[in-house]
């Protein structure tokens, strides 16, 4: 489920970025604010079941990606072989990073921990 979050937020992650960039008025800028609380409010979620490096690497690569070939595809941004070469270097340590990376061990019994003053 975590990296369930860690996709929606760099979803997320997309709206925010180009909101920032085109935002011209009360409501787009509304939605950008609300776009980022959504963004972070996933990369938090996240954190909880995963580590916050890997999280955090994945969350920007994956974003970075997204946004640049939005560039590229919509928005006419002039494509080199060298940028979609990078690109595909990103993607590549995303899906490395996950493939490589387990969500956190949770005790069993959390009530007991508690008791015995961890967490």
């Amino acid at each position: 489920m975590g990296w369930m979050y860690v996709f929606w937020a760099a979803v997320v992650e997309v709206f925010w970025v180009l909101g920032l960039k085109y935002s011209d008025n009360f409501w787009m800028w509304a939605g950008t604010t609300v776009a980022i609380v959504f963004s972070f409010y996933f990369i938090i979620k996240a954190c909880e079941v995963l580590p916050s490096g890997s999280v955090y690497a994945t969350f920007t690569g994956s974003g970075a990606a997204a946004i640049a070939i939005i560039d590229f595809t919509l928005l006419g941004e002039p494509f080199t072989l060298a940028k979609g070469l990078l690109i595909v270097l990103i993607i590549i340590g995303v899906v490395g990073i996950q493939l490589t990376t387990g969500e956190k061990k949770q005790p069993a019994d959390e009530s007991v921990m508690t008791e015995k003053g961890g967490l």
